[in-house]
């Protein structure tokens, strides 16, 4: 049953018309289409199921890559990063040009030039993106996963959210296979700096390159602490902490 909230305010059902509610306000949908059994079997669905199984295998890339990141990303992602990270590889997906209609994959996707360019650049919190939080340059290893930035100051060098007292920063080195779905995942030491008007040099060097067969993708997290009483809380969880991808190999 419909339930009145306020003005046009409404959530649930109203004959075939469905009310809810999103994150970016109230939305409205019609019930019906076509039974999920006719579009099983139905040869006039043929191109509508090719779609649906690159689609769902698309999504569980997606699901892969998030977990084989879970250690940095659990306080660097907003409420829509699954259907972001889906979206980015289907566009993988379709560099995929040898499988036939409704095989094709991230796997193969992946492995061309092209099909990396949609993960470069990356961000899991699309509310803080690193370009917009990191205002310094940095260098990246390839071989090793170090990231150095070098001459930063903190009150310069960083878009500082309000309530902030520290900074804190993380680099991640991942080699995934999506084919076998066999990870390895790196991360450096953490550097935590108070924000503050002093020059330093970040170093980030992770326990060990990454190895594996699959494809190469580094990491830097920034990540927002206020500081009360000698004790470090993060700052409105998370919220303004950037995770990207740096580069894919």
């Amino acid at each position: 049953m419909a339930k009145y909230k306020s003005l046009f305010k409404i959530e649930g059902t109203l004959d075939d018309v469905n009310f809810y509610k999103t994150e970016d306000g109230y939305r409205v949908r019609t019930k019906g289409g076509v039974s999920k059994s006719r579009i099983q079997k139905d040869p006039a669905f043929q191109r509508t199921r090719e779609n649906n199984s690159e689609f769902g295998a698309s999504a569980t890339s997606g699901k892969i890559l998030r977990r084989a990141i879970i250690d940095i990303l659990a306080n660097a992602k907003d409420s829509k990063l699954a259907s972001r990270v889906t979206q980015v590889m289907t566009q993988v997906k379709n560099f995929d040009l040898t499988s036939v209609r409704g095989k094709r994959n991230v796997a193969v996707g992946i492995a061309t030039p092209d099909g990396k360019i949609p993960l470069r650049g990356f961000n899991f919190n699309r509310k803080s993106s690193l370009s917009e939080v990191l205002l310094s340059d940095y260098i990246l290893d390839t071989a090793t996963g170090e990231v150095v930035i070098n001459n930063f100051i903190p009150t310069q060098r960083l878009a500082v959210p309000e309530g902030a007292t520290h900074v804190e920063f993380t680099a991640g080195f991942l080699n995934l296979d999506f084919a076998t779905e066999v990870k390895d995942f790196q991360t450096s030491n953490v550097e935590n700096l108070p924000i503050n008007s002093t020059v330093s040099t970040i170093t980030l060097t992770p326990a060990a390159p990454a190895t594996g067969t699959g494809q190469s993708f580094y990491l830097l997290k920034v990540a927002f602490y206020q500081e009360i009483n000698n004790i470090q809380y993060p700052l409105k969880n998370g919220t303004f902490n950037a995770l990207q991808i740096l580069e894919v190999l």
